[in-house]
């Protein structure tokens, strides 16, 4: 198990156990974070599942974000920064451990 915490837009955060192979977004649903609202279940077309990495990702070893990512980045209700990922798209492996994003204030 790989523990993820979930960083709040009021400061509050939250620790979950996830398991390899799930997308942070599964895990962030299966454990009922509220933030991560992902209406189209992980189909990469809504770009409500939208965090912010707190580590440089590339260099933990995460590929970087597709060509429809990317467009789907430019959606976001919140301010796209550098660190921008959908949530749906990062699969969790023991690379993460302790890994910390942060939920946008809103996501639609």
């Amino acid at each position: 198990m790989t523990i993820i915490t979930f960083l709040n837009a009021d400061g509050s955060s939250r620790e979950v156990q996830a398991t390899d192979g799930m997308s942070i977004m599964q895990v962030a649903k299966a454990a009922g974070v509220d933030g991560i609202i992902a209406e189209c279940g992980g189909e990469l077309v809504c770009a409500t599942c939208h965090v912010y990495m707190k580590f440089d990702a590339l260099a933990d070893g995460i590929d970087p974000p597709s060509a429809v990512e990317e467009e789907m980045l430019d959606f976001t209700s919140e301010p796209r920064r550098p660190a921008s990922r959908l949530s749906c798209q990062i699969k969790v492996t023991g690379n993460l451990e302790r890994l910390v994003v942060e939920i946008p204030r809103t996501q639609i």
